[in-house]
C-alpha cells in the first residue's frame, strides 16, 4: 500500500529542485532498475513494484542491493510514474558525487554547451559509454542528468560516465588538452585524423556553441552535409564525430 506522503515524495522527484534537496532520483522499468541494482553504482533507497516483479526478481543477485521494497497495485504505480505507460517497477536511488577535476590527458572527453533536451543528453551519455568516453563536462544550463527522461534514455550508462556541471568557459581555459568545436562551417570531419586526446564540444540544439567558447577552441570541425537538412540532431552529431575521431 502506498501512502499519500510517499506518493507525493516520489512525484516531487520529477522536479530538479526536489532532486537537489533530497539527493535522490527515480528510475523506472524492469530493465533499467535491474541494471542499476546489479551494477550497484547508485545506492537504492526504496523500490515500489507490482507483485509479479517481486516474484520474478526475488532470487536474483541485484535484488539484495534494493532498499525497502513496497508491493503496490498497478493504479498506484500509475500515480507515481513519470512514464506514459508505467512498467512494473519504480525505484529511488541516491545521486553520486562527480569527480570535478578529472585527468583528461590521453583521453577523449565531451563538453556540452547548453544541451537542453533531456532526450539528447541521455542519448549522448549512452553514446559516450558505448565509445568508452569517461568524462562529460556540461555547462551549468545544460539539462539535469537526473531528469527522468535523461535517466530512462541512458539505460544505466548514467552510472558509468563521470558527468560534471561547471562553468564551461573556466573549465576549458584551465584544460591543457586540445579543444574541438563541432560547427556547421569548419574543417570537414573526414580530413581530421583520429585522435587520442582532446575535448569535443557539442553546442546547444538551436544556437550552437557560444562565441566565447568558440574562441577557446583549437579546431572547428564539421560533418559535411550532402542533403538539404538545416542541421543534425546534437546526439546524432556526437555519435558520428566520436566514431570518426576514434577510428582510422
Amino acid at each position: 500500500m502506498l501512502s499519500k506522503s510517499t506518493a507525493k515524495y516520489i512525484q516531487s522527484l520529477q522536479h530538479k529542485k526536489f532532486r537537489d534537496e533530497t539527493g535522490c532520483f527515480v528510475a523506472e522499468g524492469p530493465k533499467l532498475v535491474a541494471e542499476f541494482l546489479n551494477e550497484n553504482n547508485f545506492t537504492c533507497t526504496s523500490v515500489f513494484a507490482l507483485q509479479n516483479w517481486v516474484d520474478e526478481n526475488a532470487g536474483k543477485p541485484g535484488f539484495k542491493s534494493a532498499g525497502s521494497i513496497t508491493i503496490i497495485e498497478a493504479f498506484e504505480l500509475e500515480k507515481i510514474s513519470a512514464m506514459p505507460a508505467p512498467n512494473q517497477v519504480l525505484a529511488v536511488f541516491e545521486k553520486v558525487s562527480s569527480n570535478e577535476n578529472p585527468d583528461l590527458t590521453q583521453k577523449i572527453s565531451l563538453a556540452l554547451d547548453e544541451i537542453q533536451d533531456p532526450g539528447n543528453l541521455g542519448t549522448i551519455i549512452r553514446t559516450a559509454d558505448w565509445f568508452g568516453i569517461r568524462n562529460i563536462i556540461c555547462s551549468q544550463h545544460s539539462a539535469d542528468m537526473y531528469n527522468p527522461k535523461v535517466v530512462q534514455s541512458t539505460m544505466a550508462s548514467l552510472g558509468r560516465v563521470n558527468i560534471i556541471y561547471t562553468s564551461l568557459v573556466d573549465f576549458l581555459k584551465k584544460s591543457p588538452v586540445k579543444k574541438y568545436a563541432t560547427v556547421l562551417n569548419g574543417q570537414p570531419l573526414q580530413q581530421i585524423k583520429p585522435i587520442q586526446e582532446g575535448i569535443i564540444i557539442v553546442g546547444n540544439e538551436s544556437k550552437g556553441i557560444s562565441n566565447e567558447i568558440l574562441s577557446l577552441c583549437d579546431k572547428q570541425i564539421t560533418i559535411e552535409r550532402k542533403g538539404s537538412a538545416e542541421s543534425l540532431n546534437a546526439a546524432v552529431s556526437a555519435a558520428i564525430i566520436l566514431y570518426r575521431l576514434l577510428h582510422k
